[in-house]
């Protein structure tokens, strides 16, 4: 599934960001805990590049009340392994969790403790990740609009935090090619992107799949079924009727139940469960460079084909 969507805010953003960089001691990205990987800019590894050296990074795992911290423990592990990168599993609904935040960027700069120079952080994530909710429990007051829908951001501010350290806030960016296809999916699934970017039915069918195999027990409890069956479509007409999602005729309607499923996943009524761990993303990273380089073989192929004359592509006749 292709997620259409980069509206022009996040493109003048990008420029924007690249602007400020220069003055950005420190970068600090939300993540959401359940799809740590999905939900990571992969602009970001350029952009703390500079001089020759690289910026530290906090990712924070926010959303961990809603991930499994089993496997959010397994992504905290996994993210320390790249250079200055320090990873925090929070939650806003504990403000004191995010109010650690200013504890490790001055771990991360002690010199300063006693200057007159801020440290000054830039502040990324992707839509409705909860970066406005973490900004405005930081400052202490209302700074960033906050709303359950991506894109509520949509320009750079500057905010002095009062206690030496300055965030540049950013609007929520997506990138534009998002390269592997589950990743799009899990966005979907977690509401990262907006709904009329996405059918519900194919991202609830996906979210259904994933969870036979990762957490079918959770299943079974929510929609209080006697059995399990092993197609996502005979769980999804199964639960459709468990909850009156039926259209005309009787029939379940797929579009209603999809949409009922993916908005309990959000509001965490199936439990906490995060969408991936670092050995699936390991996997579907092999494949993507598997796939790619096949894609990059058969274009070389075709433009060789054509430059030869032979206008049909190659195993064609």
């Amino acid at each position: 599934m292709a997620i259409h969507w980069y509206p022009g805010h996040m493109h003048k953003a990008r420029k924007q960001i690249e602007e400020v960089l220069p003055k950005v001691d420190l970068i600090i990205e939300v993540l959401d805990a359940r799809i740590p990987y999905s939900s990571e800019n992969p602009m970001i590894t350029s952009l703390r590049e500079h001089n020759g050296k690289v910026r530290p990074c906090i990712k924070l795992l926010n959303k961990n009340d809603l991930a499994d911290p089993v496997i959010t423990q397994q992504w905290r592990d996994y993210l320390q392994k790249e250079h200055g990168v320090t990873a925090m599993p929070l939650s806003c609904e504990q403000p004191s969790q995010v109010l650690q935040i200013t504890r490790l960027c001055r771990e991360l700069f002690p010199g300063r403790e006693h200057s007159n120079k801020p440290i000054h952080a830039m502040i990324m994530g992707i839509p409705n990740v909860g970066k406005s909710t973490l900004i405005n429990i930081l400052a202490d007051r209302a700074i960033a609009k906050v709303g359950n829908e991506p894109a509520i951001t949509k320009r750079q501010q500057r905010i002095n935090l009062d206690n030496g350290i300055v965030l540049s806030d950013t609007p929520g960016m997506l990138w534009p090619k998002i390269e592997n296809e589950n990743s799009s999916y899990r966005l979907a699934v977690t509401g990262a992107v907006k709904d009329t970017a996405m059918e519900y039915e194919d991202v609830a069918f996906f979210a259904v799949e994933y969870l036979l195999q990762a957490y079918p027990e959770r299943l079974q409890a929510r929609y209080q079924l006697d059995e399990l069956p092993d197609d996502p479509e005979t769980l999804l007409e199964r639960i459709g009727k468990k909850r009156g999602c039926l259209g005309a005729g009787g029939r379940v309607n797929l579009n209603k139940v999809g949409t009922l499923l993916l908005n309990e996943i959000r509001a965490g009524m199936l439990g906490r469960i995060s969408l991936e761990t670092p050995e699936m993303i390991e996997r579907e990273k092999k494949q993507l460079v598997a796939m790619q380089a096949s894609k990059a073989e058969k274009k070389a192929a075709r433009k060789k084909a054509f430059k030869s004359g032979n206008r049909q592509a190659p195993g064609k006749t």
